[in-house]
């Protein structure tokens, strides 16, 4: 693993939020540093994540999440919901269910992984970074029924499954939202009749040249 000082993460994740043109206060921006340390101790001991080297945790993970939350921010705005419930499906090591609950702190993010210790680290990293906005849920998203306003995940699986999985805890008036690497038009073919895709948007993730986009799915009007 690189030593990594947190003086060049900073700089490095000051920089990819002014070319994202978020607008964090120094809480948040330490929150996210705290965040990503926490990540690099608990993947020592239960593999959290693959990645290990802190720059590329940085770009490939953090910044990657990051680039979700203006749409994100968008979208609650446009709907109107100024108190909003997330649902992130397999959300692993919290992304980007984490950094969304540091970056809008007037949404209930709930992290919800089949594995224990993944959740576990989530309640560790809600106590850790302070974050009363946020819950890790040991469970299968098909087992949950309570209404989400959103419900994200990134690089879950297909988003037939994603869809089908988790239609139990879509309010009546929720959003999907997918995070993806390449636009995957094979899986929005296969779309049950029940869904649709009704915005798409390309993600530019600062220092990292890959293919990302979000796509916005709904229920299909009957």
């Amino acid at each position: 693993m690189t030593n990594v000082n947190e003086a060049t993460l900073r700089a490095t994740l000051t920089a990819g939020l002014r070319e994202l043109q978020l607008d964090l206060s120094e809480a948040q921006v330490q929150q996210l540093l705290d965040y990503q340390a926490l990540i690099g101790k608990w993947t020592q001991v239960y593999n959290l994540t693959a990645v290990r080297d802190p720059m590329e945790m940085m770009t490939h993970h953090l910044l990657d999440s990051l680039a979700a939350i203006a749409p994100l921010q968008r979208h609650l705005a446009q709907a109107g919901l100024a108190q909003s419930r997330l649902l992130d499906v397999g959300s692993g090591a919290g992304l980007p269910g984490v950094v969304i609950a540091i970056c809008c702190p007037a949404v209930s993010v709930t992290c919800v992984d089949t594995v224990a210790k993944k959740a576990a680290f989530i309640k560790q990293a809600a106590l850790a970074l302070k974050l009363p906005n946020l819950t890790g849920l040991h469970a299968r998203v098909e087992s949950l029924t309570e209404p989400f306003d959103v419900i994200c995940s990134r690089a879950f699986a297909s988003l037939v499954d994603f869809t089908n999985w988790s239609a139990g805890a879509l309010a009546p008036q929720g959003v999907w939202m997918a995070l993806k690497g390449k636009h995957p038009a094979d899986e929005l073919a296969a779309l049950p009749q029940g869904v649709e895709m009704f915005h798409t948007e390309t993600l530019q993730v600062p220092g990292l040249a890959a293919e990302r986009c979000i796509l916005w799915l709904r229920r299909a009007p009957a």
